[in-house]
């Protein structure tokens, strides 16, 4: 069954979005060139086209930028809180600003449809730094008796799922608690994160105390192998996030990580089946599947096994794939040649295993990197696509008949970094949460997340909290 609307298209203006032909990197205040002379292209994956040179950070710029972040320290931390809270309310209100620019940039930059960073990714990264602006004052009465001192420099490495996003989890509570920062964004999507770099420019934040620098996973092990930071925190994947640690533990530094996973969401015959049906496609299909917590393990309680199945696959006909500056499009781009290669090879793999594929008959466009929303059944607990992180738009379903079965599935994972339940009854729901091994459980909805409220993982998802009070406490001392 094809899409049945016929949509004109409805494209976002890019004439808000000014990008630069080469960006450099913001050390110490100022846009300075590469030491080695190094760029890089950061490509727009629904275009194969080239936006921007961006510097690719060697070992001298890493040491300037630690060099700064040392430097500012000591007279930011000693700057009244409320102040600091000042500068930090400044450049919430400034993203706000321009909200449009950095959205359309975004999705350019990343793949993502631009109704999600319209309406999620910017608003939420304006919203942690007005979250913590308010603390930067507070914060004896967030530890009372406790005496809290911040660490020093904070090196900090995000992803390419959520750039901006990302960089305002981690920069808006370290400066809250008087750190400075180096932070680093993946090499397939800095140019958000050079962008609030101009922000915080434009805020003027005093030099030094967030420095932006622009790599590979280099320019990532060059940080988190520095002398000077007192405190690494990383998002990304565990393979990489188990290096990080050698190297914190080496050093002696405070870590938090942010990794894989390999969520379980689950329907029980009681749920309100049209909701939880939109609660699937929201888990899975949100940023092309490109989401940490996503519900990529499906669980439907055998009875209503086939009226789920039925109503997701008609909805999953109605998903619009394309052009992310398109307003009707719901799933963009993948972020990268290579990540739609590591996707291709999974569903080669679940054909493999023996399990059944379905994916809408939707057209795709010739240029740039697709793939349709995708799921499958006949999945076992043992199969590849039920274990590892696919990081892309693919489901695999699996049924369950008791409370007690599910929950020993559910927990069958490497990973614990978020699950979802679906039901009626109030008391399933507190079984199954106090039962979950995971960082983040939500009942009847998926995907929701406020600055007020902790976010982070179990096991092989990592350890340490971002948002709410628990994110303050991961950069301070006491």
């Amino acid at each position: 069954m094809s899409n049945e609307w016929n949509l004109a298209p409805a494209a976002e203006s890019t004439s808000s979005a000014e990008i630069k032909e080469r960006y450099e990197l913001f050390i110490n205040g100022e846009w300075q060139a590469p030491s080695d002379g190094n760029y890089f292209e950061t490509i727009s994956p629904a275009s194969e086209e080239s936006l921007a040179q961006v510097a690719a950070a060697g070992q001298k710029d890493v040491d300037r930028a630690f060099e700064a972040a040392n430097a500012a320290f000591k007279p930011w931390s000693a700057l009244p809180a409320a102040e600091r809270g000042k500068y930090i309310y400044r450049i919430a209100r400034m993203i706000q600003e321009r909200s449009r620019e950095l959205a359309v940039v975004e999705s350019l930059d990343g793949g993502k449809p631009i109704r999600e960073s319209r309406d999620i990714d910017v608003p939420l990264a304006a919203a942690h730094f007005f979250y913590y602006a308010g603390w930067a004052d507070k914060l004896e009465y967030a530890f009372p008796q406790r005496d809290p001192k911040p660490l020093g420099v904070a090196a900090q490495i995000i992803p390419w799922n959520f750039p901006l996003l990302m960089a305002a989890w981690k920069i808006a509570p370290a400066l809250a608690c008087g750190n400075t920062v180096v932070l680093k964004p993946a090499e397939t999507t800095p140019l958000t994160a050079l962008k609030l770099a101009e922000i915080i420019k434009d805020a003027g934040l005093p030099p030094g105390v967030v420095n932006i620098i622009t790599g590979a996973g280099e320019t990532g092990a060059m940080m988190t192998a520095h002398k000077i930071p007192k405190k690494l925190a990383f998002t990304g994947s565990t393979d990489v996030g188990k290096m990080i640690y050698k190297a914190a533990l080496q050093g002696n530094k405070k870590v938090t990580l942010e990794l894989g996973g390999k969520a379980a969401n689950i329907i029980f015959d009681d749920a309100p089946i049209e909701a939880a049906v939109e609660g699937i496609i929201n888990g899975i299909y949100f940023n092309q599947g490109h989401v940490c917590c996503a519900g990529s393990r499906l669980f439907v309680q055998e009875s209503v096994y086939d009226q789920v199945l039925m109503k997701l696959k008609r909805r999953m006909d109605q998903l619009v794939v394309g052009d992310p500056l398109d307003k009707n499009t719901d799933i963009g781009a993948i972020n990268s040649k290579s990540q739609l290669q590591t996707i291709e090879e999974y569903l080669e793999v679940g054909r493999a295993e023996g399990s059944e594929i379905y994916q809408p008959e939707c057209e795709l466009p010739e240029i740039g990197y697709w793939c349709r929303p995708t799921l499958f059944t006949n999945v076992a607990q043992s199969n590849r696509i039920a274990q590892e992180e696919i990081f892309g738009p693919v489901l695999a379903i699996q049924t369950f008949r008791t409370i007690e079965e599910v929950i020993d599935k559910a927990n069958n994972t490497p990973y614990g970094l978020s699950a979802g339940v679906w039901t009626d009854k109030g008391s399933k729901i507190f079984q199954l949460t106090k039962a979950m091994k995971a960082g983040v459980v939500w009942a009847n909805t998926f995907n929701k997340f406020d600055p007020t409220s902790p976010f982070g993982g179990y096991k092989e998802s990592g350890f340490g909290r971002e948002g709410g009070i628990h994110g303050l406490s991961a950069y301070l001392d006491f």
